[in-house]
């Protein structure tokens, strides 16, 4: 009987062991099923953030004003009305939606107020067929006039021939006379801006300033050539900007260029286009790049400067910017990074728009410190660097102190938005606050934004660029359209100024010649302002 009590037991503890065993596999596997579950729940909460995101880039508004400014739950009063759907300027984006009535005194707009004040001026006068009077037959006198209307009137460009004509003059009596010299004197007409070509500087001047002005393509300006009775092509056309670009619109890109490189702040940034024939062997449709630099409003007269390049990589930054030593302006691609002598600014505009797209409170919070740093900033617009920085001191920094913290010791993990969010800010928080220790530092980046638009603007029209010849003289072109621009010159006015005069002067062995025809210098000013 004691025998069989002892296997009982045992038995008895055997089945204990095992299920105790069985126990703790089956809490393991809970374990890990439930650290799964957590894991998918988590991939399962970032992939619908990442769908209602795409969701709001396709079906959604385009704007970057904030949404937290309403009550949740709460629709706007203007979401189905397309005028406050438009994309806005990022300056404007990244500030904060105030509601305010202004009251405005009702002004009735007249039908002349569209015509400038020195417009020529044509006046047709319209009198009675007879001037007797039909009671008594007597000459009736004028007793009052009204101007029952005024129109505008449009008179077509015209195209003429002008032909350059070298007159040749001799002396007769030294030519009588066999103990002198034959005297001969020549007329010396000026050399053209292409040799052996029918363009003028005006022509010129004018595809030139369609182009990159209007961002007509080329192959659209043939027909109005034609129109003007000049038949042409859009090759001709091409080889014409291409020529002008390049012998005497480049001096004057590069002169600029050396100027840039000697100032201490720079704006930079950079967007895709498309260059057919490719010198490095890959397929058209591989991304092309333009980069843009900027200079600040004070450090001197404003300069914008265009790259044409095949790559987004770091050399070729490094090649646009070869002799520069300062502070770079720019948003958080890598290639802005490392680089000798150079010291970088990050943009508040790019980290506010990664806080935009995160969902839910926290998001919100993000929006409201980028928001209220903002709100300064437009207090501070108007102040000297100095008292900017006296002023960022006192009332950025503790924002941007407390930003930087809450960011720190708040649990945003995985690849959720906010994730992504904080990881940007964290990765640039050197960047993000220079702008504190210098007031000469834009708070973002939107200069140079705003400088790169011409270029999304021809893209979308010209499509891309057939050379990479083409593609440097788009990039030529847009500078000192955008240069000429800045400093309030006329465009069409300061390129055919450029090649009616720089074919005639000697500016490859006195280049000092160029600082004349630089858009801020006083005589472009006054013979090219607007």
């Amino acid at each position: 009987m004691a025998n069989t009590s002892s296997n009982n037991e045992n038995q008895f503890e055997r089945v204990i062991r095992l299920l105790e065993e069985q126990l703790a596999h089956s809490n393991q596997q809970n374990q890990e099923l439930s650290k799964k579950l957590d894991h998918s729940l988590k991939q399962n909460e970032a992939l619908s953030q990442q769908l209602r995101h795409l969701t709001k880039l396709l079906y959604g508004s385009k704007t970057e004003k904030s949404r937290y400014n309403s009550l949740e739950g709460q629709a706007s009063l203007f979401d189905d009305d397309p005028s406050f759907n438009d994309s806005e300027h990022t300056e404007e984006q990244s500030q904060q939606t105030l509601s305010y009535t202004v009251v405005r005194t009702i002004k009735k707009k007249k039908r002349n107020d569209s015509l400038r004040n020195d417009i020529e001026v044509e006046e047709i006068h319209y009198y009675p067929e007879n001037a007797l009077c039909d009671c008594c037959q007597g000459q009736m006198i004028e007793i009052g006039s009204t101007i029952v209307r005024e129109e505008a009137v449009f008179i077509p460009a015209i195209t003429k021939k002008v032909q350059h004509i070298e007159h040749a003059l001799e002396c007769k009596d030294c030519k009588g006379d066999s103990f002198k010299k034959a005297q001969i004197k020549r007329g010396k007409a000026p050399q053209p801006a292409i040799q052996r070509s029918i363009a003028s500087p005006s022509v010129l001047a004018k595809v030139i300033y369609d182009k990159f002005a209007q961002y007509l393509p080329l192959y659209r300006q043939v027909k109005e050539w034609e129109r003007y009775g000049l038949n042409t092509n859009d090759k001709n056309l091409s080889n014409w900007v291409i020529r002008a670009s390049h012998d005497w619109l480049l001096p004057i890109y590069e002169r600029m260029k050396d100027l840039m490189m000697n100032k201490s702040l720079l704006h930079i940034d950079e967007t895709y286009g498309q260059i057919l024939n490719r010198s490095d062997g890959k397929s058209g449709q591989t991304n092309a790049y333009n980069w843009v630099s900027r200079s600040v409003p004070c450090q001197g007269p404003q300069i914008t400067l265009f790259h044409s390049a095949l790559s987004r990589a770091r050399y070729v930054l490094e090649g646009f910017i070869k002799g520069f030593s300062g502070t770079i302006i720019c948003d958080g691609y890598s290639a802005y990074g490392k680089l000798e002598g150079v010291t970088f600014a990050n943009c508040w505009a790019h980290n506010r728009r990664y806080w935009l797209k995160a969902e839910g409170k926290n998001g919100r919070i993000g929006v409201s410190y980028c928001d209220e740093l903002y709100r300064l900033e437009r207090q501070f617009k108007h102040l000297s660097p100095s008292k900017r920085r006296k002023k960022r001191q006192k009332y950025s920094k503790p924002i941007v102190d407390k930003f930087f913290e809450w960011v720190e010791t708040s649990p945003f993990y995985g690849k959720s938005a906010l994730a992504k969010a904080a990881e940007y800010s964290l990765n640039r928080e050197d960047g993000l606050r220079a702008f504190l220790n210098d007031g000469r530092i834009e708070i973002d980046n939107n200069p140079a934004e705003n400088a790169i638009r011409p270029n999304v603007l021809g893209r979308k029209n010209w499509l891309f660029s057939v050379s990479e010849a083409g593609a440097k003289a788009n990039a030529i072109c847009l500078s000192i359209a955008e240069t000429a621009k800045n400093n309030g010159v006329d465009f069409y006015e300061y390129v055919k100024k450029l090649l009616t005069d720089l074919p005639n002067l000697d500016i490859h062995q006195n280049p000092e010649i160029l600082d004349q025809y630089l858009p801020w210098s006083k005589m472009i000013q006054v013979e090219c302002s607007k």
